[in-house]
């Protein structure tokens, strides 16, 4: 299992990490298998979605802000309970299936760390499962 670290810019923020996941993927010389990404925390998640059009994450961000918007009635007290929503809406993990050392990615997707409280630094696990 490797580990790295992310620092996130703004209480929203999507990062893309496809290129230190990948380099993972090429230093344990994985043919074939399903890299784990996983991060340990409450208030970020990890998604696949397009990274060739910024676009399309700052469309993801302005709509979980409306549907979750940062203040409402909500309970938890310390006052970020929307970020605790958006990242189990979004997931604290993914799956990916590697062929021939690569990530089989489509060509317009990218992996990000999806940031709800930030800023902050955050945790990546990535875990390599070879197939037989």
């Amino acid at each position: 299992m490797e580990r790295f670290n992310v620092r996130t810019g703004s209480r929203t923020d999507f990062v893309d990490i496809t290129g230190e996941i990948s380099k993972v993927v090429s230093k344990a010389d994985t043919q074939k298998g399903i890299c784990l990404v996983f991060v340990p925390h409450t208030t970020c998640g990890v998604t696949i979605n397009e990274n060739a059009d910024p676009s399309v994450r700052a469309d993801i961000a302005e709509t979980l802000e409306k549907l979750i918007p940062w203040s409402g009635p909500y309970r938890h007290l310390e006052g970020n309970a929307a970020a605790h929503v958006k990242a189990s809406l979004v997931g604290s993990s993914i799956a990916v299936p590697v062929e021939d050392g690569r990530l089989c990615l489509g060509t317009w997707q990218g992996i990000y760390l999806c940031e709800f409280d930030g800023p902050r630094t955050r945790n990546v696990y990535v875990q390599l499962l070879r197939s037989l």
